[in-house]
């Protein structure tokens, strides 16, 4: 049985690992929004407008910081330059950070709730993110 584990993982480590960083991801970049709220806005439950555009930027910057240093490290074990991987990770996340807003507004549109449309676009993101890093951010050189 352990054998059979250490298999599957040797496997299937690069999409375990992504998870995993997936999952650390989110945890920082909501503690950054909810610190942010305690901060700048004093814990407010009902955030105006413009207070929510600055938590939510706020958690999309520390998620892609974060994100890239974990990927870069522990997924992919790039050893390439930041300067060349850094700018094409952020692109890829500004991209997949569209692809969540447009799917969010089609939903909406389409009467979908709001939990049933959250969830599926966070899968369509997730697995965007992963092969436009795997393909487009981290290369590897064939040798």
């Amino acid at each position: 049985m352990m054998q059979k584990g250490k298999e599957f993982y040797k496997k299937y480590e690069e999409i375990i690992v992504y998870l995993i960083v997936g999952v650390l991801t989110t945890i920082v970049s909501w503690a950054a929004k909810f610190i942010g709220n305690a901060l700048l806005f004093h814990n407010t439950m009902y955030p105006t407008p413009f207070e929510n555009a600055v938590l939510s930027t706020i958690n999309w910057v520390t998620g892609v910081i974060f994100a890239y240093f974990t990927n870069r490290r522990f997924v992919f074990k790039s050893r390439e330059p930041m300067r060349k991987e850094a700018p094409r990770f952020v692109i890829s996340r500004i991209s997949t950070w569209i692809l969540d807003v447009v799917v969010m507004q089609v939903f909406t549109a389409m009467n979908i709730n709001l939990v049933t449309a959250t969830f599926i676009s966070a899968v369509l993101v997730t697995i965007a993110n992963y092969v436009f890093s795997k393909l487009f951010v981290f290369q590897k050189k064939v040798s």
